[in-house]
């Protein structure tokens, strides 16, 4: 079986069948399939106490059609999405962008990351990358089609 990759992440989070299936408007028995394809044993019904930043961005998101997903927690004074982990004291401020670069890549992003879809404010994971990233799609497309009039 197939598992979809939204489902696989909320999965990997550590987030319960309920809570997934509520968010994503599934089926309980849709996430339990998918849970048993990957090998995951069962959890809780609610959501696990938000110990990362990861687990943080999760609670702020919300998927859209297409594979997108929209940013429904706070943004700076920029307009740019934003979470504070840490307390409020003591915390870090992190941009969801790069939040959801290092649940993709596992790593810190190098430069400025953003989303590589048209969608406007999209935070999905899986459309994000950083600079090095871009620069080397930009060089593939320029060994491609050569230099293009802007």
């Amino acid at each position: 079986m197939n598992v979809r990759p939204d489902i696989a992440e909320l999965l990997h989070a550590g987030y319960g069948d309920r809570t997934i299936a509520r968010q994503l408007s599934l089926t309980r028995y849709q996430i339990t399939q998918a849970r048993q394809a990957l090998g995951l044993p069962p959890v809780g019904f609610g959501p696990k106490p938000a110990g990362s930043v990861e687990d943080l961005f999760w609670r702020r998101t919300s998927p859209l059609p297409g594979g997108h997903m929209q940013w429904t927690g706070h943004r700076n004074n920029y307009g740019t999405p934003a979470l504070k982990h840490g307390g409020r004291q003591a915390g870090r401020t992190y941009s969801a962008y790069q939040v959801a670069f290092r649940i993709k890549y596992g790593r810190d992003a190098e430069g400025t990351v953003s989303a590589t879809c048209e969608h406007p404010g999209c935070v999905a994971p899986a459309h994000m990358a950083d600079q090095p990233m871009r620069e080397r799609v930009d060089s593939l497309y320029t060994a491609i089609f050569g230099e293009v009039a802007a």
